[in-house]
């Protein structure tokens, strides 16, 4: 697999994560299926778009209907699975957590092989990872993750930061994805576990 199916696959599964993560918020509403179905799609498309917008890309998924039946299926496992899953009480919060995981890594790939630079590419890792969320949160009617108190963005930086800096050290580019995908991760984990978050300004 090269490097290009390597960004490729994991985009289509993290778009797949943020769908099952946007239409499991929508069936905790008790809304409608094809309420829930748009909820995934903008969740998991959101920051993608963004990404590309700021890329002056196309957006994928408008040409690539991989995309689209990754969603699809995403939409459809919560569907089915809802019940089972909705027994779990952190989730969405999982689901969530992988998204953005993904998500980071992508879009500093993506940033960088369009020859953005390093700051950019961590900035635009980040973006990809919580603009869905944000999306789906407002639709929710919810105040968006990204601005509670538990870290979130910070995590997706962390990570973005990891994988920019590790390649210096000769760290293959499928482990460096592995290992600050992982950071992102944890990090978000152990923030929801524990209650981690960054200190407020006038607080």
């Amino acid at each position: 697999m090269t490097g290009t199916d390597y960004i490729y696959y994991t985009d289509l599964l993290g778009t797949m994560l943020f769908a099952i993560s946007g239409a499991m918020a929508a069936n905790r509403r008790k809304i409608d299926i094809f309420g829930a179905t748009f909820t995934g799609f903008v969740t998991a498309i959101g920051g993608g778009s963004l990404r590309d917008v700021f890329l002056n890309l196309r957006p994928i998924w408008v040409d690539d209907g991989n995309y689209l039946i990754a969603i699809l299926i995403g939409v459809f496992l919560s569907a089915i699975l809802n019940d089972q899953l909705d027994k779990f009480s952190r989730t969405l919060t999982l689901f969530d957590a992988m998204g953005i995981a993904f998500f980071t890594i992508v879009g500093v790939q993506k940033s960088l092989t369009y020859e953005s630079s390093t700051i950019a590419a961590v900035i635009l890792g980040m973006f990809s990872a919580v603009m869905g969320g944000v999306i789906r949160d407002t639709l929710m009617n919810e105040n968006p993750l990204i601005f509670r108190k538990e870290i979130y963005a910070t995590a997706c930086l962390s990570g973005a930061i990891l994988f920019v800096t590790l390649p210096f050290f000769g760290v293959n580019e499928s482990i460096n994805a592995f290992l600050s995908a992982l950071l992102v991760f944890v990090v978000r984990i152990l923030a929801v576990k524990y209650k981690f978050s960054l200190p407020i300004v006038g607080g």
